[in-house]
């Protein structure tokens, strides 16, 4: 293999903020991924992270966008999405308890995320967030977090 040579894969993807660019979204996650087994997984946390960009962020508003990012190696999916900003509070993965509210509308989007992912990251990106999840293709690396 020549040595600038990576054996990762990286795709990009900007959407404007319209709520149809989520299934755009999973979508285009999926034909991407799609001889992966984790490909459902995949496709489930680019929703929940493409909706949380526009319900939360300036994203959602006119002219608004966001943009997604997946990274394949054959260690780990990286499934990265940056929202517009607009915001004053970065996204926070909680874990929620069993006695709150099981049938509120929101506030479990990154609850889920986290249950699937193997890590997510959430970082400061040019005036927004950027989230990352990522999902570990070698099965022996099985614990969560």
């Amino acid at each position: 293999m020549h040595e600038y040579t990576s054996t990762a894969r990286v795709w990009g993807l900007s959407c404007p903020g319209f709520p149809e660019e989520v299934s755009r979204a999973r979508r285009w996650t999926r034909d991407i991924l799609r001889d992966s087994p984790l490909v459902e997984e995949a496709a489930l946390i680019v929703s929940e992270l493409s909706s949380n960009a526009i319900l939360h962020t300036a994203s959602g508003q006119e002219a608004g966008s966001f943009h997604l990012a997946l990274a394949v190696s054959p260690q780990v999916i990286a499934l990265s999405v940056t929202d517009a900003g607009g915001t004053d509070t970065a996204p926070k993965v909680e874990h929620q308890e069993h006695d709150q509210d099981q049938d509120a509308e929101h506030g479990r989007g990154l609850c889920l995320v986290s249950a699937l992912a193997h890590r997510v990251v959430v970082h400061d990106s040019y005036g927004g967030y950027t989230v990352t999840a990522e999902l570990f293709t070698d099965t022996s690396h099985s614990d969560r977090h």
